[in-house]
Parts: structure tokens; C-alpha cells; sequence
């Protein structure tokens, strides 16, 4: 893949990556918030959904850029976890944390916890800017 080929993954992966992020920051306002708990569990899982699908696509985005073709159809964590840990271990860890705390805690659940969803979030951009142009 060619450097001007490598960028354009990175600008479009990226870039849609990070507007499924706003999209879910957005939602979550929706929640409203009652002192350190989200007062309403639906869009809590809208906005942990959204977020979590964000971080697959930036994931697609990284492996395409380390020669790992794209999986057509459904792809489940398993996919991920199993390429990333022969190329990233830290970034492995991080996989983890974003499935269990978006994705089965806040999707699934709908977790209220603020500080644990803002954790969920933090953790999703650090994975988000592993292909930031």
C-alpha cells in the first residue's frame, strides 16, 4: 500500500470513526444526568452502541493499514481480538475494555454510571487515534 494509499484509509476510516463518536456523545446528552448516574438506561445504550461501532470501524481502518484484509459480513470480537494481538498487546487491552464497558456493560446493560461510560469513551478514542492522519 502506498503512502498516499495509507493516508486516504487513514482520512476516511478516521474521520467516519470520529463522527460515530460525536453522533454518540450527542445521544448521551439525551440521557440527562442525575449527580453521577445517567437518568435514562435507553439512550445510554444507543450512545455506548453507536460509540462501539466507532471504535470497529477505526479497528478496520488499523488493520487495513497492516496488510489484514477487511472480513466481509459480520465480524464479531473474536475477528479483532485475534489479529491485534499479533501485531498490538496494549491496543489488545484497550479491545477489551471498550467490548466489556460499551458494549456488554453500556449496550447490553445500559449501565448508568458516568464515570464508568466517560471511561468507556476515553478508552474509544484511544483506539480511534491509532490511525489519526
Amino acid at each position: 500500500m502506498s503512502i498516499k494509499e495509507q493516508q486516504e484509509v487513514r482520512d476516511k476510516y478516521y474521520s467516519e470513526a470520529v463522527r460515530y463518536m460525536n453522533n454518540a456523545k450527542e445521544v448521551l446528552k439525551k440521557a440527562g444526568k442525575d449527580g453521577a448516574y445517567y437518568k435514562d438506561k435507553k439512550y445510554v445504550k444507543m450512545a455506548c452502541g453507536t460509540a462501539y461501532n466507532g471504535v470497529l470501524l477505526a479497528l478496520d481502518g488499523y488493520l487495513l493499514l497492516k496488510g489484514i484484509e477487511k472480513k466481509r459480513g459480520r465480524k464479531n470480537i473474536g475477528y479483532y481480538q485475534s489479529n491485534i494481538t499479533k501485531i498490538d498487546r496494549k491496543l489488545l487491552y484497550n479491545i477489551d475494555d471498550v467490548y466489556e464497558i460499551l458494549h456488554l456493560s453500556g449496550y447490553y446493560d445500559g449501565i448508568r454510571s458516568e464515570k464508568i461510560v466517560k471511561s468507556g469513551f476515553e478508552i474509544a478514542y484511544t483506539i480511534i487515534n491509532k490511525i489519526k492522519p
